[in-house]
């Protein structure tokens, strides 16, 4: 017997693979028969077996499985002609060996008939619920034998380096956290499961323990734009547009939460039951949104947009078709002849990104004084005055609003006056300040379109 195997990776590389009787390895590895290079795939991930009547596909002891509509396969799984697959954000599809369409070897014809030709089929495919259970990064004795040295880590750096460790910066305590992950490991006298790297463990309980966890190598992933965690199960990127899911998982919602604080309090601001909802910044400047239960049902959630490496400019969104050439002359003179302007448009358009752009056309030797929610404007100018709004203290008290902050602005002499984000009363003042000697300013608003 033999069968077709058509892989099509997240960039929509295609590949075909002939299988006769035997068995064939998937995976990373060179001794694969068929190669998968998934960052989600492991060296030895999955084995076809190919008999005189069946097909079989099954998990070769890989980290983060297979998956078929949602489920992890467990066991061997006999495979018939249309099955579908996927491995991290690739897709398989086992198609006959006699039907084939003239002229395209690639096999891209019966991926597009598995699709039906239809774009919302690939992106259902790609919608995929591939996080289900505790279970999904990591198999239950390692993800146990992973918790276990997470407790004695922190166990040890509160009874010896509690007095130094905020003295650190963020190399020096990643430094101070992989020796004493080291030293727990051996004063324990634990042994890694067998198979698993103690490199990998040291850099994902390093990483949980003193910074972001799991999403810092979705962090660094430039092609990642928004990354959603939906409870310590789930989580969903966009990517090039799309939302999918990814199969790694935080260990627990007290982990997930752990690491929220450890976003938000070095601002000067708080998420428990008493506030539970609360907005916030990364270094880099990228966007944070977090809501804990009681007002999220399903664990804590948080949000992180981020924000481009690359500064982009005007020629950019040309280039992009995103304006013309006409309308970005346009609004540099509009800029240059103080022109009040709000960017309105609805979530993720690109309002900040827009802002910044147009904040590049403000002549130098200007006073500009902007004020936000979450810092996030990065305008590079010679004299800029960065507020932020504060929320209110345990006690209730002190809280700061953008209308307080617009205000109090009005008396630091501007030459312009940027908000963030208008969406409350602050529209008001911002109205004010704009027909009251700052012409020029400029903010931005949700709205379906300039007229709204």
């Amino acid at each position: 017997m033999e069968i077709r195997l058509l892989i099509e990776d997240s960039q929509g590389g295609r590949s075909e693979h002939r299988l006769g009787p035997g068995e064939h390895l998937l995976g990373k590895a060179s001794e694969c028969r068929v190669p998968i290079g998934d960052p989600f795939a492991s060296r030895r991930h999955a084995r076809i077996l190919v008999d005189e009547e069946e097909v079989y596909l099954e998990d070769a002891g890989s980290r983060n499985g297979i998956w078929q509509e949602g489920n992890r396969l467990s066991g061997r799984t006999r495979v018939r002609v249309g099955d579908r697959f996927r491995i991290g954000e690739t897709m398989l599809l086992f198609a006959s060996p006699g039907i084939e369409e003239a002229g395209r070897s690639d096999g891209s014809h019966q991926l597009e008939e598995v699709r039906g030709g239809d774009e919302e089929v690939r992106l259902s495919l790609v919608r995929q619920p591939v996080v289900i259970d505790g279970s999904v990064a990591d198999d239950e004795e390692f993800h146990a034998f992973k918790s276990q040295v997470h407790q004695l880590l922190l166990e040890y750096l509160d009874r010896h380096k509690r007095a130094v460790i905020h003295t650190l910066d963020d190399r020096q305590l990643r430094e101070e956290a992989t020796e004493a992950v080291r030293l727990v490991l051996r004063e324990n006298d634990l042994e890694l499961p067998s198979g698993r790297s103690d490199e990998r463990l040291v850099r994902e309980i390093v990483a949980e323990a003193v910074g972001l966890g799991p999403l810092e190598p979705l962090l660094e992933d430039e092609e990642v734009t928004e990354i959603m965690v939906n409870g310590h199960r789930q989580i969903y990127v966009e990517r090039r547009g799309r939302l999918q899911p990814i199969p790694v998982v935080f260990q627990s919602d007290a982990s997930l939460l752990s690491i929220i604080e450890r976003i938000v309090t070095p601002l000067g601001r708080r998420i428990d039951e008493g506030s539970p909802t609360v907005d916030a910044r990364l270094p880099d400047g990228s966007r944070v949104n977090a809501v804990i239960p009681p007002l999220s049902l399903v664990g804590p959630v948080l949000t992180i947009r981020k924000f481009a490496k690359d500064r982009l400019t005007i020629d950019d969104l040309v280039a992009r078709g995103s304006l013309s050439r006409e309308m970005a002359e346009f609004l540099a003179v509009c800029v240059r002849q103080r022109k009040n302007i709000i960017v309105s448009g609805g979530t993720g358009s690109g309002k900040t990104t827009t802002l910044n752009i147009l904040s590049n056309f403000i002549p130098n030797g200007e006073r500009i004084v902007t004020i936000e929610d979450a810092a996030e404007l990065q305008l590079h100018k010679d004299h800029v005055v960065r507020l932020e709004s504060r929320p209110a203290n345990v006690e209730g008290r002190g809280e700061v609003s953008i209308r307080d902050l617009v205000r109090n602005a009005l008396r630091m002499r501007p030459d312009r006056i940027v908000v963030g984000e208008c969406r409350g009363g602050e529209a008001l003042d911002m109205l004010q300040a704009m027909n009251t000697g700052h012409d020029g300013s400029l903010t931005t608003g949700h709205a379906n379109s300039p007229r709204d």
